[in-house]
């Protein structure tokens, strides 16, 4: 009974002062509802970022000849076909291995004239640069063993040499070679020139770049982990291989987890940040429940002493404003919890059609036990004021 009547007094008490109530609460619901949004944002910053990036391709490694360009080449030491099938017979965790050869040069269509890189590709490029074929086929096995004159164009080549008509069939001269083309297709996450295809480029099977460059070696050999735990041995293992079987020359391997680990730093650095303003705010709220309650009790001195006087215990007056301050925690939480949970539904539709926004559990749970938490922590100080004032002199304060 007499928690019951701590909790109505509280109640009733909070509700006699419904305005100073509110704005006590509105910082609650901005901390809290900051904390949720913070994280959600976080959350999925951090996955659509880390997307992009191993969408260029999933467990990749890379390699390429270091040319010093005070020295000359050696052939010997370029990598090569037979160097591509090595690393993928040799390494367990391979599970696809590629080569490519880029040459700028130009593309003849109809009396057309225009810049492209030509890449020389084996088969499995495709899979490892995760390349989207949105029109016709990609190279396949008989292409690259018959050294077929077939060829892929990008998407952007199409839209502008075949803007009226269906680019499969047409021919297409590169230098004195003409080539079918077979396929358009485009990078899943575009790298703005930054590998070997470009806006305007041309894939063509890779035994054919003889026909250009004279030599079978290749800029780049990828090779793809089965699982991504195995990618920094697979670094290894590949830098081992080359280095055995071309002992004079030197060679460059790298994989793309100097750049997820970046962005992961970067990611978490932010949220750290943006956590801070959150709980910064949460703190202001919680500093503005200590100063009303404070009021509060001066205000409500000579009612503390009545309450006293007609017997209620130390414990009662403390958990009466106790409750107070947990109840304007409690629900300005709730409320900012329920308004940053709607806006990622809000804001839903003007997002790109791939971009989930989930709102982790995690945040909701934080955010609560923190404003909770920060409403109990501060409102501790005046509760305790609260309980220890004399009856004799609450009665006699004016």
């Amino acid at each position: 009974m007499l928690r019951k009547e701590t909790w109505r007094v509280a109640i009733e008490a909070l509700w006699s002062n419904k305005l100073r109530a509110f704005l006590t609460t509105l910082g609650v619901i901005i901390g809290s509802a900051c904390i949720v949004l913070v994280v959600t944002v976080s959350v999925t910053g951090r996955q659509y970022v880390l997307g992009q990036i191993e969408s260029i391709g999933a467990n990749i490694v890379y390699a390429r000849y270091d040319v010093n360009p005070d020295q000359a080449v050696v052939m010997s030491d370029e990598i090569t076909v037979t160097d591509m099938n090595a690393v993928k017979a040799a390494i367990p965790s391979v599970v696809a291995v590629a080569g490519t050869r880029t040459l700028r040069t130009t593309v003849v269509t109809g009396s057309t004239t225009r810049n492209i890189a030509l890449v020389g590709a084996t088969e499995d490029f495709q899979t490892i640069r995760n390349l989207v074929v949105t029109n016709g086929r990609y190279l396949d096995a008989q292409d690259i063993t018959a050294r077929s004159k077939v060829c892929l164009i990008t998407q952007d080549l199409a839209d502008v040499d075949f803007a009226n008509r269906d680019p499969i069939g047409q021919r297409v001269r590169v230098g004195e070679v003409g080539f079918t083309v077979v396929g358009v297709f485009k990078e899943r996450v575009a790298t703005f020139g930054l590998s070997e295809i470009q806006q305007y480029s041309v894939l063509i099977p890779f035994p054919l770049m003889r026909y250009f460059v004279g030599d079978d070696a290749m800029d780049l050999l990828y090779a793809q982990a089965r699982m991504p735990e195995d990618v920094p041995a697979l670094t290894n293992l590949v830098d081992q291989m080359l280095r055995t079987r071309h002992p004079s020359g030197n060679y460059i391997v790298l994989n793309l987890g100097g750049i997820l680990d970046a962005a992961r730093s970067v990611s978490t650095a932010l949220t750290v940040v943006l956590l801070l303003v959150g709980l910064i705010a949460l703190v202001v709220s919680g500093i503005g429940i200590m100063n009303i309650m404070l009021v509060t009790v001066t205000e409500r001195t000579r009612e503390i002493g009545i309450r006293k006087a007609i017997g209620a215990r130390h414990k009662e007056i403390l958990y009466q404003f106790l409750i107070e301050a947990i109840l304007i925690s409690g629900v300005g939480s709730v409320i900012g919890i329920l308004i940053a949970v709607a806006i990622p539904v809000a804001v839903r539709p003007l997002l790109p059609g791939n971009l989930a926004v989930p709102v982790p559990v995690m945040s909701v749970v934080l955010a609560f036990i923190v404003a909770c938490s920060t409403g109990l922590f501060f409102g501790y100080l005046p509760a305790n004021k609260a309980a220890r004032l004399q009856p004799t002199e609450s009665l006699r304060y004016e």
